[in-house]
Order: C-alpha cells, then structure tokens, then sequence
C-alpha cells in the first residue's frame, strides 16, 4: 500500500462556475443562501495518518489525478485548492487494520479543502475514517471531497465521522465507483457542524459490483444536516442498499433527497432505499424525498422514508415501568439509532457513538474537540 499528500494540478481545471441557490432542485431547503464566501479566505487543514509508520512508502503510484467533472462550484473550488490525501492499495493486498486519517480546523475565518482519493486494485481490501474536528469558536467552512474507486473484486469501507465545532460550515462530497464485484461500503456519522451537507453517491459500473450507504445524524440547537444522494446502477446484476436514519431536536432541521437511477442495461439490479427521521421538538424539522429512475424491467427496487415523533406507545410502555420520561426518551432514540450502529464496522471511535448521542440528548455540549 501507498499512501501520498499532495496538492493538484491546478492547470486542468476549467473556470469557475456560479454560486448555486436554493431555487435549484439539488440545493432546494438548504441554507446555501446564508453562506458569504467573501467572509473566508483559503486556509489549510492540519491533516494526521495514523499508524503512518505501517505504510510502505510515502510515494504514491497515482502521479496524476483524473477527477470528475465538478457538479458545482464548491467542488470545482476543491479542485483548484485541494490538499491531497491519496492511499493505493495494491492488487490482491488487504489491509488488516483500519487506516485514521484526522482533518482539524485550528483557525477561524478560513476555507479549507482537503480530498481523500482511495484507489484499491483488483481484490484488494482496505478501511479507511476519515475524521473532521473543530472546536465550537472556529468559525470556518470545509468543503471536502472523498473519491473512492474499487476494481474488480475490491472490497473498500469507509467511515466519515463529522466532529465539527458548532461555528462551522461543511459542504462535502462523496463519490464511489465500483467495477465488477466489487464491494463498497460508505458511512457517515454526522454530530457537529452548524450547516453541515453531504451529496453521496455511489456508481455501480460493473455486473455485480454491490454497494451500501450509511448514515447516522443528529442536530440540535440551530443545526442543520443536509444529504443528497444517488444510488446508480449502470451495469446488470448490481445491487445498492442504503440506510440513513436522523434526529433534529430544539430548533434544528435535517433535509434528505435521494435518488435510486437503474439504467437501461442494468437489468436484474437491486436497490433499496430507506429514510426514517425522529422530530424532538416542536420547533424541529425534518424533510425526506425519495425518488426512483428505472429505465428497464426485471429489477427490485424499493424507497422508504417517515418523519415523526418519538412513538408514543414506546415512550408509556417505559415510563409505565417506572422509568422517567427523560430516560424513556432517551432510550427510545438509542434504539432508533441502534439499526445504524449496529451496521458500522469495528473501528475507533465508533464504540463512543451512543455516548456522543446520549450526550446530545442531555444537551451536553463539549466545547472542545477530540483529537
């Protein structure tokens, strides 16, 4: 395996296109409008491996970087500014433990733009969390850009853990492609941020390649989760299956699109597709808007999704057991949650997640980021 920092080369990106708003479909509920890029100047993100030292060498077999044509400007604005993180792992090579990597943002008035290229080779295996922290007085935006690609029999996981401080904006991207029989298996955790917003999608380009997408999120006080996603299926025999389950409490809102695309050779594909949100309080929000594409026949193909309450039968049928109804609560979103926890992998940090919920439900607030 190889592993390289690097910026790109900023000669291959085409001008910059315009801000988007929230009149276009794909940035429809956000809060898009509020953000003042003038307000910002580049910085950079401190950047740390774990476990560096079990690489093989800081030299990376990718010497260029041929990425996707930028659906908007902030990924085009990644483009022209990325630090680069980019981890090959060779055909046939499987990497037995989970590779940390840790983006911090230590100073305000900054925007910052680090990209994440994971290239696994035919058969290869590895797990990659990608962390993103900041303490809550750090007023910044990240816009960060993950860029996944499995060949043939590759199986790669990856975990997004959003730390950010309560000050901070996200706008991320994530792209995956899989070739025949690969497995890709992409989760994000999404806790901190102010507006944080994460357009997901997965490509399935070879006959039985297989996908699945994850997301646990929480917003509280004035926060806002954001997540656009698509499910694409351009080869046959492909199957995607995605859970994304959220909570929004005090004045906090959550927006969800997705989009399952079976393309017309795509035949005897799978995908699935769930959306369940928990509103809190009554000044909480929550959107969810699943939609299918199907352009040939003999497939399966399902989408779900609810917003509501926290059932009403579960929180009595605990409070009649003497439990209070604050704990009632609190148990109840835990085992909302639990379908989530239960389908992330073994890796640090991950263990810590019923706490960090707990806490917010507690209206606990750190303050101060974990590194």
């Amino acid at each position: 395996m190889t592993a390289l920092i690097k910026p790109l080369n900023k000669d291959q990106i085409k001008p910059t296109t315009k801000m988007p708003t929230a009149s276009e479909e794909i940035w429809r509920y956000s809060r898009i409008g509020e953000l003042d890029l003038d307000s910002y100047s580049p910085g950079l993100v401190t950047t740390k491996i774990a476990e560096l030292g079990l690489l093989e060498s800081l030299v990376s077999n990718i010497t260029k970087v041929t990425p996707r044509e930028p659906v908007d400007v902030f990924e085009e604005l990644n483009l022209r500014n990325a630090q680069v993180t980019a981890i090959t792992v060779a055909r046939n090579q499987v990497i037995g433990e989970p590779i940390i990597i840790t983006h911090s943002v230590d100073k305000s008035g900054v925007i910052v733009y680090p990209r994440l290229v994971i290239e696994a080779q035919e058969n290869s295996e590895v797990t990659v969390v990608e962390r993103f922290i900041s303490r809550d007085e750090i007023k910044s935006v990240v816009i960060p850009v993950v860029d996944v690609r499995a060949a043939q029999s590759a199986r790669v996981t990856y975990v997004a853990i959003n730390e950010l401080g309560t000050s901070t904006w996200q706008i991320g991207y994530q792209q995956a492609v899989g070739q025949r029989d690969s497995l890709m298996r992409m989760f994000t955790v999404a806790l901190g941020g102010e507006y944080a917003r994460v357009r997901a999608e997965v490509r399935l380009e070879g006959q039985g390649a297989n996908a699945q997408q994850v997301a646990l999120y929480f917003a509280d006080s004035t926060q806002m989760h954001d997540f656009r996603t698509l499910q694409d299926h351009a080869a046959p025999r492909t199957r995607s299956d995605l859970l994304f389950k959220g909570a929004v409490k005090d004045t906090a809102k959550s927006v969800y699109t997705g989009l399952i695309r079976i393309r017309e050779n795509a035949t005897k594909s799978e995908a699935f597709q769930t959306n369940r949100n928990l509103i809190l309080s009554h000044g909480a929000w929550a959107e969810s808007v699943p939609n299918l594409e199907i352009e040939t026949n003999d497939v399966k193909c399902s989408h779900a999704s609810t917003v509501g309450p926290v059932d009403d039968e579960q929180r009595f049928y605990l409070e009649s057991r003497g439990i209070t109804p604050e704990i009632a609560e609190r148990l109840v979103v835990l085992g909302f949650f639990g379908e989530v926890l239960d389908r992330l992998p073994t890796v640090p940090f991950i263990s810590e997640l019923r706490e960090r919920v707990s806490a917010k439900l507690l209206g606990v607030k750190s303050g101060k980021a974990q590194s």
